[in-house]
């Protein structure tokens, strides 16, 4: 980007810029930069509006977001789809919502109610019944079989979205945002792939867009038609039996005509392979731009494009070229939530960029039940924790190790204003994530080590890189406490053959130190071993995994799963239930419950745990240091559980407060 075209500036003759302001019906915004709908857990279980759900929400509009839509909030209470959900259905929520409201639209962004009704993708033990549907179709995502709506149930759900729109409108919110996408209800009804019915609000297209257009037209009469309405959809639902672009245009054009002042392009339903919803490491960036594009040629509301678009540049680009009028950063701000304010400035580099790696937000949150949170950005929703006090301990600290643990330990001590070194055995900082990082579209994972090392240098943290001697750098000072982040190494097999020059670790060949055969057997099926099969698969090599367990460590329903398993299908092999007792020359044994047989290998490559290195953490004590350990020298975990780890452990020391072990 040359100086003429640096962030809020238009170039002559070019098309609009994000940092322009748009207009969605009647409501200004002063930008074009959106924060879609991310469910966080940080409600209450009763549907209400909690200081920590505030606290977050109002970091993100001071990043300089010109919309931000609320996370989903549920229309009718069988419509909840997990159970901290916000609730709009009641008016003794409005309170809450009011406050939400206000506390964006004080740090000048505006705000969009996401109204919701989860249809089918729920459970009863949520919403304390049978989850209801336009048919009853079992989603595979959820696996509950709901029973289907009546007419005049579909007539009362019309108007729970209409009164909860006028909630919205009573609450301050500037808008509306209908949910028809993603396969909750109003998707279910629009979408042959889940709508069976026969009836009115059936049978052919018109029939499945019948309760689409019937909740725009009621919310319009609710709350009158200067009160702006969005509508977010799949544009394709990327699923065997679903819709495709060309049938849901025809739709788009209805909504216009019903009173929707703006369309919000999104793909794919919770049934759809890899979960293009939130797309993972494996989707390209912006990846559902073209069908927005296409969206825009056939409407004359503004459209809003969502689909990892991480990179303000990338999104000026999108509009620029007439492609979208704006542009929806979601896990983005949770990565960073002044990343809008940073490029404002042209300050890329301070960026803390989406890995795209989902551990932290819609895995944690679909999967584990748990609140959202970024892998990298360990303040993400625990803003409203903030202390507002200096640390007791200034140190100095040592911060032993750099992979992600010791690098977060160190950010969070010079973050606070501490005195830190950070020592690291290697020539390279990354521990681990210099392996992690090789494999096929995991290359964002070395891009935040490089962030990681060039904020180092601005919070002046001292980095020794290419020192074993860290015993004598204990020595070297009075610590005030002490990060032990030193990582594990390999577990190797104690087996006949295990000698052989024939193994070799995933680590190692993933670092280009180990060198393999054409016939490559990989022993573990976890996330080390599936990513260095697919690693060597982009190489050429004829790779078969075997692993002990009887079911794939690796979940194939993540997006990172779901691509792992789909390229070894296509290109390898996975056997369960299978261990290797012996290598030979050319061969491991291997057993299963159908017996032994002995697998072709050139070359073993073991990827099958690690054992933590906590040497330096005991000897640290016995020199009567406070220390901890963080990351994989307690245990191997998540880059989620290491950058977390090593962030709570520096709080403790900076605080002198007792270790949680």
């Amino acid at each position: 980007m040359g100086a003429e075209e640096g962030p809020g500036k238009s170039i002559k003759g070019s098309g609009p810029s994000l940092w322009d302001p748009v207009g969605i019906g009647g409501l200004r915004l002063r930008n074009r930069a959106v924060m879609p709908a991310m469910g966080t857990g940080y409600g209450s279980t009763e549907g209400r509006v909690t200081p920590r759900l505030l606290s977050y929400l109002r970091h993100r509009a001071a990043g300089g977001v010109g919309l931000v839509v609320s996370e989903v909030m549920a229309v009718h209470p069988a419509g909840r789809g997990f159970q901290s959900e916000l609730g709009i259905y009641d008016d003794s929520f409005l309170p809450g919502l009011a406050e939400l409201a206000a506390t964006v639209k004080k740090e000048g962004a505006a705000i969009a109610a996401q109204l919701h009704h989860a249809g089918r993708e729920t459970f009863p033990q949520v919403i304390g019944e049978q989850p209801v549907a336009p048919s009853p179709l079992p989603s595979r995502a959820m696996g509950q079989t709901p029973r289907a709506l009546s007419k005049e149930e579909i007539i009362d759900l019309v108007g729970c979205f209409a009164k909860a729109a006028r909630r919205a409108k009573e609450a301050g919110f500037d808008a509306v945002e209908v949910h028809g996408a993603h396969g909750y209800l109003v998707n279910q009804f629009i979408s042959p792939y889940s709508n069976r019915r026969d009836d009115i609000y059936g049978g052919d297209q018109d029939g499945r867009f019948r309760f689409a257009r019937e909740i725009v037209r009621e919310i319009k009469r609710e709350v009158g038609p200067d009160f702006p309405v969005i509508f977010r959809f799949s544009s394709s639902e990327l699923v065997r039996g679903g819709y495709d672009l060309e049938y849901i245009l025809p739709l788009l054009t209805l909504l216009e005509e019903d009173g929707v002042d703006a369309f919000h392009v999104s793909c794919g339903v919770y049934d759809s392979p890899g979960n293009p919803t939130c797309p993972g490491l494996h989707h390209p960036e912006g990846f559902n731009v073209d069908r927005a594009s296409r969206v825009r040629e056939i409407v004359s509301r503004p459209v809003i494009v969502v689909g990892k678009l991480h990179d303000p540049r990338l999104a000026e680009r999108v509009i620029r070229e007439g492609r979208a009028d704006l542009v929806a950063f979601g896990r983005q701000h949770l990565a960073d939530p002044h990343f809008l304010a940073k490029a404002a400035e042209g300050r890329y580099e301070d960026i803390r960029f989406c890995l795209s790696c989902n551990q932290g937000c819609i895995e944690r949150l679909m999967f584990e039940f748990r609140p959202v949170t970024c892998s990298i950005n360990p303040r993400c929703g625990e803003e409203w924790k903030e202390r507002g006090v200096k640390p007791q301990n200034r140190g100095p600290f040592l911060v032993l190790g750099g992979g992600p643990s010791g690098l977060q330990a160190a950010m969070t001590l010079g973050e606070e204003g501490a005195e830190v070194e950070l020592l690291e055995r290697e020539e390279e900082l990354g521990g681990q994530l210099r392996a992690a990082s090789r494999p096929p579209h995991k290359e964002t994972y070395a891009g935040w080590v490089a962030w990681s090392r060039s904020r180092l240098e601005v919070l002046g943290v001292e980095v020794r890189t290419g020192s074993e001697d860290w015993r004598r750098v204990l020595a070297e000072k009075e610590w005030k406490g002490v990060v032990v982040a030193t990582g594990s190494r390999p577990a190797m097999p104690d087996i006949p053959g295990a000698e052989l020059e024939t193994n070799g670790e995933a680590r190692e060949v993933l670092l280009g130190k180990k060198d393999v055969g054409e016939r490559v057997l990989v022993v573990g099926a976890g996330l080390v071993g599936m990513e260095t099969a697919c690693y060597l698969l982009e190489r050429g090599h004829r790779v078969t995994v075997v692993e002990e367990s009887e079911t794939p460590p690796v979940s194939p329903l993540t997006s990172h799963g779901y691509y792992l398993h789909r390229r070894l299908r296509e290109g390898g092999q996975l056997r369960l239930g299978c261990s290797v007792r012996e290598i030979k020359n050319g061969v491991a044994v291997v057993f299963s419950k159908e017996g032994a047989e002995e697998i072709a290998a050139d070359s073993v490559v073991w990827a099958v745990g690690s054992l933590p290195d906590d040497e330096p953490l005991r000897t640290a004590k016995d020199m009567g240091m406070t220390a901890y350990a963080a990351g994989d020298a307690v245990e191997p975990r998540r880059l989620l559980e290491a950058v977390h780890e090593g962030h709570g452990t520096a709080m403790r020391l900076l605080f002198e407060e007792e270790n949680e072990e």
